[in-house]
């Protein structure tokens, strides 16, 4: 199966809502409706799908279809409901933010580990934007309809995000995101020992043929976008080093998809495997201490550090940084401690 595109949500339809739409790959052999839907919603029961299909809410290339209909090569799939997609029915919630800068045009915030940014299918409250409408009115939306949001990190990626205030700020940080001019500087803890102490990767970037939860480098530049990452070793801790990653793009699991295309997975990063034990010895003692770290720092080993952008209203060029948090502090010292033990 080919790569397919995500087309945008929120189109009414005779009061129908669009909740997903999907087109398929120039490569798609002709597959049953409800297969086809299956392999790209996330959570969805085949009944589910039936029942839409028995409700007449699923349409391709704008016509209603049953479930036995087969999708072939560019075919537009729809599903369609009543009510509007969860995320879109967006509920104030009185969250406390880490705002380590605010004024009048724009915020930064230092994001959590866990908290997932904005609302989307299985996460529909505690979201950042959740707490951002409810401490602020009349945030501007961004292309996808999102209060405030420039740019976004993962749910389990702890660190800086920039929010616009104005119309104008949504405008001009956007542009400075699209043409690369902005600084993002994350801090990482990656399995195996980095051999060149500083490089570049490069290679496009798009859904995995075969897990959509994943994504994964297409080297020929024939599928994906473009993604550029520019990493430094800031210190080597035996089986596993600490790294710092600049971005010149920003792919979704960017980071985590391009260190573990070299060999160098996220430490516990369960989406892309780095939740087991990938260098090291058999030793049960060894097997043990991995463990303890797991528990110590239980999500990938990603921490967006540094920020850097024009300011939108005085052009002054504005740079932050956040501490690494406690959870990966607690991580790299037990590595710097076992590293110093086993050198001895």
């Amino acid at each position: 199966m080919q790569d397919f595109k995500t087309e945008g949500p929120d189109e009414q339809d005779d009061e129908l809502y669009e909740h997903y739409s999907f087109t398929a790959g120039k490569g798609q052999e002709p597959l049953r409706v409800d297969k086809f839907l299956m392999n790209f919603i996330e959570k969805a029961t085949r009944n589910k799908i039936q029942q839409a299909a028995k409700n007449g809410n699923i349409q391709v290339n704008g016509a209603v279809v049953k479930q036995n209909h087969k999708v072939k090569a560019n075919d537009v799939v729809r599903v369609l409901f009543e009510h509007p997609p969860y995320e879109f029915l967006l509920t104030p919630e009185d969250i406390p933010l880490d705002i380590v800068y605010e004024d009048d045009t724009l915020l930064v915030v230092n994001k959590p580990a866990g908290m997932v940014v904005h609302p989307g299918h299985g996460n529909y409250s505690g979201t950042l934007i959740n707490a951002l409408i409810y401490h602020f009115d009349n945030l501007p939306e961004n292309s996808s309809g999102r209060p405030g949001l420039v740019h976004r990190i993962d749910k389990d990626t702890s660190g800086l995000l920039v929010v616009a205030k104005t119309e104008e700020a949504m405008t001009h940080l956007a542009k400075q995101f699209f043409d690369k001019t902005s600084e993002r500087e994350y801090i990482a803890i990656v399995w195996g020992n980095v051999e060149e102490d500083q490089g570049t990767v490069e290679g496009h970037i798009g859904r995995h043929p075969k897990n959509r939860m994943q994504n994964t480098v297409y080297e020929d530049g024939d599928q994906g976008k473009e993604a550029v990452t520019h990493y430094k070793v800031l210190e080597r801790l035996g089986y596993v080093t600490k790294i710092s990653c600049k971005l010149e793009t920003g792919r979704t699991h960017q980071i985590r998809v391009h260190m573990k295309h070299i060999g160098h997975t996220l430490f516990n990063d369960e989406r892309y495997g780095g939740d087991v034990i990938l260098k090291g010895t058999t030793f049960t003692k060894y097997k043990q201490f991995v463990e303890n770290c797991f528990k110590v720092l239980p999500r990938q080993a990603l921490h967006a550090k540094t920020l850097g952008f024009e300011h939108p209203k005085t052009g002054e060029w504005l740079r932050f940084d956040s501490a690494i948090p406690e959870d990966m502090e607690a991580c790299i010292e037990k590595w710097r401690s076992y590293a110093k033990h086993a050198m001895e």
